[in-house]
């Protein structure tokens, strides 16, 4: 959020706030464009900031809000810097200013203050600001990608992109909005990481959408009886699961097992229940061949004690999943994700 928007959102920021609100809410599968979504690995940004950048592009409705591109963002923006400020009187790693900050900011790690300066409350913001912005675009009628849009509406004001029907042009205050645009679409990629393999999700509907959703938590660690609807979450051991080298590490780790990993996918469309039998039991009135999966059906192992695991169909014959303790979610294939043999069937929720 550079010079141009620091003078001028605060202008607007009553009206815009309204607007972008009330435009923030889920569109429908119908009015969400078909895209392609890279996931949600993401590297080379200090650890502090990583939790953060994660939640704040999981809570947002839409894909095209990548760990990645916030990543990008901040570093365009302060360098990762939380004591950054600017003469135009934008504060934080985020570069909020006071009037817009007072709109988007909220004590998001709990500190007891909403500051911009903190990276917890400032990442949080910007993901809520860009979610909106994202969502705004989709709607607007133009024609272009809308993180391009959100990010000029970020740096600009909406009212900017409006005017000009896009990106301002390079002859926009000296091309200040044109080339942080430029500048930070082409820097994402050195954040994206896959250390569970690319996540490439065409189409939507709630089985897209809940694969790409589950997609931002690639890289998250397993933790058995962890995670909600609300996102990931520290488990708990039951005498044989969430161990170690024969000590509990699911109550001190923060991550999701394989069914909470499911039942936060699907939240928004579907409130699948908690455990992977009874999602399967919950779901099994509509079963799938493996010749007709789609991305985000869901697959199940079982064993002689029931169904046992359960992952999303991330197509090209691969599954998204949470493995067990001491893995993370990853994607690897559908056939040596878990014993070929314990391979039960597929439902579409």
């Amino acid at each position: 959020m550079n010079t141009i928007a620091k003078g001028l959102l605060l202008v607007v920021a009553g009206v815009a706030a309204l607007v972008v609100v009330l435009l923030a809410g889920p569109l429908s599968s119908t009015a969400a464009e078909s895209i392609d979504d890279l996931g949600g690995g993401i590297q080379g940004v200090p650890p502090e900031y990583e939790p953060w950048i994660r939640r704040a592009a999981a809570a947002c409705e839409h894909p095209e809000l990548t760990p990645a591109l916030l990543a990008a963002q901040i570093q365009q923006e302060s360098g990762f810097d939380a004591q950054a400020g600017s003469h135009a009187g934008a504060q934080g790693p985020a570069q909020f200013i006071p009037g817009t900050w007072a709109t988007w900011g909220r004590d998001a790690d709990g500190n007891g203050r909403n500051d911009p300066h903190d990276i917890g409350d400032a990442v949080t913001a910007q993901g809520r600001l860009m979610c909106s912005l994202i969502g705004q675009a989709k709607t607007s009628g133009l024609r272009d990608d809308p993180r391009r849009l959100a990010l000029a509406g970020y740096n600009a004001g909406w009212y900017a992109v409006q005017r000009f029907g896009g990106v301002p042009p390079v002859t926009f205050a000296d091309g200040e909005t044109y080339h942080y645009v430029r500048i930070v679409m082409a820097s994402m990629k050195k954040f994206e990481a896959r250390p569970g393999g690319a996540l490439s999700v065409r189409g939507s509907g709630s089985g897209p959408d809940a694969l790409r959703r589950a997609g931002h938590y690639i890289g998250t660690p397993y933790s058995y009886g962890g995670g909600t609807p609300d996102g990931p979450g520290t488990g708990f051991c039951d005498q044989v699961n969430g161990y170690a080298n024969g000590r509990c590490v699911a109550s001190s780790t923060v991550g999701y097992d394989c069914s909470s990993l499911v039942q936060y996918g699907y939240w928004h469309s579907v409130q699948l229940p908690r455990t992977a039998a009874a999602q399967y039991n919950a779901t099994s009135d509509r079963p799938v061949t493996r010749g007709q999966l789609k991305p985000g059906d869901l697959v199940f192992w079982s064993n002689h004690t029931g169904i046992y695991h359960v992952g999303f169909y991330a197509g090209d014959g691969r599954v998204l999943h949470a493995p067990r303790t001491g893995r993370v979610v990853t994607v690897e294939p559908l056939d040596t994700a878990m014993p070929a043999a314990d391979y039960h069937g597929a439902t579409r929720p």
